[in-house]
């Protein structure tokens, strides 16, 4: 069986890493690579039938968990695994409680990520240290991701943009339609998070950042 992993992150060393590693370490699979939030969705929205994605949480667009959120929404049969340079416990938990299949450290030797990888096409989690209580979220927090997954992906193409600085004009150039298009979405998006302008959608897409304070138990809590 021929598996198709997409590999989300800005950095080529990197992808040319893991690529190198997948494709010596795995059978029969097929690497597809992107280096941003918005590259990944066009490659999802012209094939979704990758069977895995690996997300880097620091590119552009990955406003911290937003993205895996999105991803989780949108696309829930293909499963997600982080990796990333970030090993705090609380981070990892916090990205299983978000919807991650699994979570990689970057420092991770080549079987681990082996491994780490097989055992979610196998339709399992994989984390590098026991996670408990994954299911505990703030109430407010859990609002938020919620929100957040409710938008369309035009919806949240346009909200990372939002949070780029980009201007209506601008955001309507780069993605190619009018600027009353993007007037209408910035309309639907205040909606559905409950804010008023601009600044307050970007302020509650931070609401999901990797350093946004919350609690979840983990086995060095014990």
């Amino acid at each position: 069986m021929n598996y198709r992993i997409l590999v989300a992150d800005d950095h080529p060393l990197f992808r040319a890493a893991i690529k190198q590693i997948m494709t010596m370490q795995l059978k029969d699979v097929v690497i597809d690579e992107t280096d941003s939030v918005s590259g990944l969705q066009s490659k999802l929205e012209d094939n979704q039938d990758a069977d895995l994605i690996l997300l880097d949480l620091h590119m552009p667009g990955a406003q911290g968990f937003s993205a895996l959120v999105f991803l989780r929404n949108h696309y829930p049969d293909i499963p997600v695994v982080v990796i990333s340079a970030q090993e705090d416990p609380v981070v990892i938990a916090r990205a299983m409680q978000f919807g991650a299949a699994g979570f990689i450290p970057k420092s991770a030797e080549p079987t681990t990520i082996k491994t780490a990888i097989e055992t979610v096409l196998d339709g399992d989690l994989w984390s590098p240290e026991p996670v408990t209580n994954i299911n505990e979220r703030s109430q407010y927090e859990q609002e938020m991701a919620e929100k957040l997954a409710s938008l369309t992906p035009s919806q949240f193409k346009v909200l990372v943009m939002m949070n780029e600085g980009l201007l209506n004009k601008q955001i309507a150039y780069d993605l190619e339609v009018s600027e009353a298009t993007i007037k209408a979405h910035a309309t639907a998006i205040f909606q559905k998070l409950g804010v008023r302008n601009r600044t307050q959608a970007v302020i509650a897409l931070h609401e999901l950042d990797i350093e946004h304070p919350a609690h979840v138990e983990t086995n060095q809590d014990k």
